[in-house]
């Protein structure tokens, strides 16, 4: 470790780095990729018209990405060690863009899905990769600010893709949001070729193909699987035979790695209790998140009657309040530590949680929207100060590894939020006991919004579960030094 700390600090005196300019195009970089995920959400009904498709071929465009992007998430902290900085970044840019391309020029759904997968090879890298620089460049008691500026990332793509794709897709075409997309990726790169200093550590893990196969059909089965739940319901032979799959692979993937001297995916990391309880927690609000993101649209276009765009600016307000508190809430890590942060934050989660769990037929729009922005506050409070005290308390060498986990763990906590609260919705709507004399079309939109408090109601379960973790986690962080953070230019420098 020692060796490890004195050949990263003799590089970083040989090489000093601008630190705001690599994290302007890792940021740049990640949101473009990030974006991703949710553009399409609004834009399937044209792309089903204009290329002749079902409903359940076009949501491959959605499945297939997070598939792949699952997948190359594992894998991530390997070729973290393998590759140098600056190879990986241009590799996974170049991937996205490429994608990206054949996207926007696809004549036919089978080119457009290759577009999009593409493009999830090389967005699957990127989230961890700018995690693992960030923490690599910055002291400890600077990483709470930059990790929040990451947060703005997570937060701010995923919830105006749909508003930004139903407006382009509403006076244009699909392929729009694709083609404002390629410049923004090429820019990022040619700003990189600049801008972007080697600051990973290459230890030069040996390839083990086994644990590729293995991680690819764990996570890969457990997402399609837990994605799946949700429309086809859990007894579908698709839904329990991809979850079996991929609960085995997975099983052995981690087996596997505990007897190998370089594993893929550092397991061992979960040895660190603060660095476990800090996953769980991320996890709980990434359920949370997630969740309400797919259910308050379904309450506004199936229950109310709104379009794909109004309901996606219902959620903008919250997005853009996610995106302002993000870095405020890292500054206040860096003071105060995470505990009091994640405790506040999942309080406010619960509570609004809650007020959804009483929606009707005429709850007011505005009401939502304020409440909505309020959660996603607290969400801000909780998401990024909790997953950066966790990556805390790991050693520099399993930082690729932590950053890698908790994405991944991330993804998959996504898909499990949001299957639970569509299974939980749907069984609860068939349960629900009409009121006498009410029409058949009032009874099936009483049925669904009964529904929808009812997720509410778990959701709201599962934030106080979090609340209580919370009381767990470690105060302020002891401040000291970080002998692997490099000499820097620029007002950022600590030195």
């Amino acid at each position: 470790m020692a060796e490890v700390n004195k050949q990263h600090e003799k590089t970083s005196e040989e090489q000093p780095i601008n630190r705001i300019a690599i994290v302007s195009v890792l940021l740049v970089s990640a949101f473009v990729a990030v974006l991703n995920q949710t553009l399409l959400n609004t834009a399937l009904p044209n792309i089903m018209e204009t290329l002749q498709v079902s409903a359940s071929t076009s949501q491959w465009l959605m499945t297939g990405f997070m598939l792949v992007n699952g997948v190359m998430i594992p894998i991530t902290a390997f070729l973290i060690g393998k590759f140098t900085t600056r190879r990986l970044f241009f590799t996974a840019m170049t991937l996205f863009t490429i994608g990206t391309v054949v996207a926007a020029a696809a004549p036919n759904f089978p080119v457009l899905l290759s577009g999009r997968l593409i493009q999830a090879g090389g967005a699957g890298i990127m989230m961890p990769l700018m995690q693992t620089v960030m923490l690599m460049i910055f002291p400890i008691e600077k990483r709470g600010t930059v990790m929040g500026m990451a947060g703005l990332v997570i937060a701010f793509g995923p919830a105006i893709g749909p508003t930004l794709s139903g407006y382009l897709v509403e006076e244009y075409s699909w392929r729009v949001p694709f083609m404002i997309i390629i410049p923004i990726a090429i820019g990022a790169m040619i700003f990189g070729a600049f801008a972007l200093k080697n600051v990973t550590k290459q230890t030069n893990p040996v390839i083990d193909i086994l644990s590729i196969i293995l991680s690819t059909f764990g996570f890969g089965g457990l997402l399609y699987g837990l994605s799946s739940a949700g429309n086809d319901g859990w007894d579908s032979a698709n839904v329990y035979i991809a979850i079996i799959v991929g609960a085995v692979s997975l099983t052995a993937f981690i087996l596997r790695q505990f007897r190998l001297e370089k594993p893929i995916l550092e397991f061992r990391v979960f040895g660190n209790k603060i660095y476990a309880l800090a996953a769980v927690i991320s996890m709980i609000v990434m359920m949370s998140m997630l969740g309400a993101e797919l259910l308050i649209p379904i309450y506004m276009q199936t229950m109310r009657g709104f379009t794909a765009f109004e309901s996606g600016l219902l959620l903008l307000p919250g997005a853009i309040v996610m995106g302002v508190m993000s870095p405020i809430t890292g500054k206040i890590f860096d003071k105060v530590g995470a505990r009091w942060l994640a405790i506040i934050g999942l309080t406010i989660i619960a509570v609004t949680t809650f007020e959804f769990t009483n929606l009707t037929a005429t709850t007011n729009y505005s009401f939502i929207m304020v409440i909505y922005a309020i959660r996603m506050m607290g969400v801000a409070m909780v998401m990024m100060p909790v997953s950066t005290a966790g990556l805390n308390q790991l050693s520099t060498e399993w930082i690729p590894h932590g950053t890698a986990m908790n994405n991944t763990l991330r993804t998959i906590a996504g898909s499990i939020g949001t299957a639970l609260l569509v299974t939980v919705m749907t069984n609860a709507s068939k349960d629900y006991v009409p009121t006498a004399g009410a029409s058949k079309e009032q009874m099936m939109s009483n049925a669904m919004i009964h529904g929808i408090n009812v997720a509410f109601m778990v959701a709201t379960i599962i934030a106080i579960t979090g609340i209580v973790l919370s009381f767990f986690i470690k105060g302020k962080p002891k401040k000291k030094q970080d002998e692997t953070a490099p000499e820097t230019e620029g007002s950022l420098q600590t030195n």
